[in-house]
Parts: structure tokens; sequence; C-alpha cells
């Protein structure tokens, strides 16, 4: 008699170990069906990671180097870039700022600086990014050696406008009367390292 409770028993419990088997598979099924695939693009205002390092291939900008107080208190030229993560238009401009970095990245400071960091406050100080912000992505400040703005604009500001103020700042040629700044080829480089 206890051998065929025992069956009884073991039977509906591998029954219902089955049934829970069958519906654990088919809420996976219906979990995998119902996400979204993650659709990482320039194109939309969706997080991607940080657009420096996902969209211009240079992670060196975040965190930067020294914070606007010290900066200014250095009296070094500085170029203050204002964006957020999730903006295409600031997905699309990060290459610039990177840009900016790789010409004026030794002589001036440039300081990226994701708006949703920057603390809510009635007033700024001027060493605080917060006092420069004008409410939109991306914005550009550009700040000469003694801490004035030269340059402050929103939206994507051509790398050439932004060049300009820099050259202005640092006392060098009009790009009419000097050679264009040009980028060096990979392929170049690796050639001379060959040599």
């Amino acid at each position: 008699m206890n051998s065929i409770k025992f069956l009884f028993l073991h039977n509906k419990i591998t029954d219902w170990r089955r049934l829970m088997s069958k519906c654990l598979l088919l809420l996976a099924c219906l979990f995998i069906l119902s996400t979204q695939p993650a659709y990482a693009g320039i194109e939309n205002d969706l997080y991607d990671g940080n657009i420096f390092v996902v969209y211009a291939g240079n992670g060196s900008l975040v965190p930067p180097r020294q914070t606007l107080a010290q900066a200014l208190a250095e009296h070094k030229p500085t170029v203050l870039a204002f964006y957020v993560d999730d903006s295409s238009d600031c997905k699309k401009y990060a290459i610039s700022i990177s840009r900016i970095q790789e010409f004026y990245g030794r002589a001036a400071e440039i300081i990226p600086m994701n708006v949703d960091t920057i603390p809510s406050k009635k007033t700024y100080d001027s060493t605080e990014p917060g006092y420069y912000y004008s409410g939109g992505v991306p914005q550009i400040v550009v700040f000469d050696k003694s801490g004035q703005v030269v340059l402050n604009q929103k939206g994507q500001v051509p790398y050439e406008e932004i060049d300009d103020s820099l050259r202005q700042v640092f006392d060098l040629l009009p790009r009419t009367e000097t050679a264009q700044l040009k980028r060096r080829a990979f392929n170049e480089f690796s050639s001379e390292l060959a040599k």
C-alpha cells in the first residue's frame, strides 16, 4: 500500500514539475518577445553611453582634467562644452569637441560639462559652469587667459568658428593666412614609425 501511495505522490510531483517547467518556459518566451532590442544610434535621443567614448572615440575628454574654477585660476585658455548624453545633436557634435582637443588640448583646457550634473541653484559664481549655461545643448563657451568670454554660442557651432576664436586667444595668424590644420592619417603616422 505504501508503494502505491509513493508512486501516486511521485507522479503528482513529477506532473507538477513538468507544469512548472512549461510555465517558466512560456514566461521566458513572453519576456524575450516583449523586450525591445537596443537601438543605439547617432540619429536618436536615446542614451547609448558617454558620447565622447561612443561617437568621438575619445575617452580622454571625460572626466575633464580640471574644473572650470581651476582652469580660470591658472589663467589657462578654456573651452567649456555643455552637452547631454541622450541628445542626437550632442552625439553629432562630440567629434567637433574631440577635434578641438586634438589641436588645442595641450595649450587649452577642454572641459565637457554634462548639464545633468550641474547643481540646481538660484545663482552661480562666475567660476561655476552653471553661470554660463543658457539652457540649450550643445553650447560652447571659450575663455581667454584672463577668463574673459570670447565665444558663447548654442547649437552645432562650426569647428572653424571655434578655431578662429582660439587663434585670437593664442594670437595665431588667421586661417586665411596660414595652412589649414589637417589631421594626419593613421597610415601616414604608422609609415613614419616603420622608417
